[in-house]
């Protein structure tokens, strides 16, 4: 029979590392699984001023380091594989990953959720050869070439930002005629030569040749018109960004999960799922607001909560 632990965590992004962290000072026995690195999100992020007593040269990667040390100093045994199913109807908890099964008397899904893609033509057939979800991943492959982000939010803004670090442009792509932007961003990329903005527009399609983006339709929601955007003979390609939202990453969820009409968790106060022993915390449940801090959050409230349902359960 294999051994049940106290608590397993899906997701080491802000929220699982957090209640792993609250998990591990609680003396629990706790797994915490990653499908592929740990920080979710927020290790692509380049800047990072909103996350309170962080210095000002925060980075994504330099915050999710710290936090991995903190689980690692409390005992936490954090593994890299990836979840494929999940039982969770009765008292003890299966957790099956590619590597192997876990039991536990409660669990915190904290998965987070994944890039909305735009469902045009090349889309899927020029990601990674100039379509792409990341700029501190991909923006140095730019490097003095045009860019165009799609998306009008903080992200998107944001990520603009930063990518006119490396390009020679950047275009905002958004489909209505004003930011949705928090006031503060928006004031810097206005304020950036660099940046301007193609309004009421969505991407159409994307194309190119020699295996890489060098041409791109978009359609103007007003006018109904379409306009053709193709690279500078010079450059020969230009890079997209999506940044048009994510999706919850709660496919390999069981149906006995109750979700929102946005496919996020719901959860109480307390975090609880409508599922006994069952928490949830970070962007995979359904909040007015996805930051770090409220993932951070959610992550000690979720912990607290499965120590106090382990207590007066088992």
């Amino acid at each position: 029979m294999s051994k049940i632990h106290d608590l397993i965590i899906v997701g080491a992004g802000p929220a699982g590392l957090s209640a792993a962290l609250y998990a591990g000072r609680a003396k629990l026995d706790t797994v915490l699984l990653e499908k592929e690195k740990a920080g979710g999100q927020i290790v692509t992020t380049d800047e990072i001023e909103n996350y309170p007593g962080s210095p000002q040269d925060e980075t994504g990667p330099k915050l999710i380091g710290r936090m991995v040390e903190q689980v690692s100093h409390f005992g936490v045994d954090l593994r890299y594989e990836e979840v494929t199913s999940l039982e969770l109807n009765e008292k003890v908890k299966k957790v099956k990953t590619n590597k192997g099964e876990y039991e536990a008397k409660a669990v915190i899904l904290a998965t987070g959720a994944v890039p909305r893609k735009l469902d045009v033509p090349g889309e899927k057939e020029f990601t990674g050869r100039g379509v792409s979800y990341c700029a501190t991943c991909d923006a140095a492959f730019y490097e003095d070439l045009e860019i165009y982000v799609i998306g009008g939010g903080d992200t998107a803004v944001e990520e603009a930002i930063y990518l006119t670090k490396f390009a020679r442009k950047v275009h905002v792509v958004h489909r209505r005629d004003e930011l949705r932007a928090a006031k503060s961003i928006q004031e810097k990329a206005f304020a950036n030569e660099k940046i301007d903005f193609i309004w009421n527009s969505v991407v159409k399609e994307i194309s190119g040749e020699e295996g890489v983006v060098d041409r791109m339709v978009l359609h103007n929601r007003v006018t109904g018109e379409d306009t053709e955007y193709l690279a500078d003979e010079d450059d020969g390609i230009f890079g997209v960004f999506v940044q048009v939202g994510y999706l919850p990453a709660t496919s390999t969820f069981n149906s006995s999960i109750n979700l929102d009409e946005g496919g996020y968790i719901k959860a109480n106060e307390e975090l609880a799922t409508n599922v006994e022993g069952v928490f949830a915390a970070g962007d995979i449940r359904g909040k007015i607001l996805r930051q770090v801090v409220t993932a951070a959050s959610d992550g000690a409230v979720a912990a607290i909560q499965a120590e106090k349902y382990i207590e007066n359960n088992f």
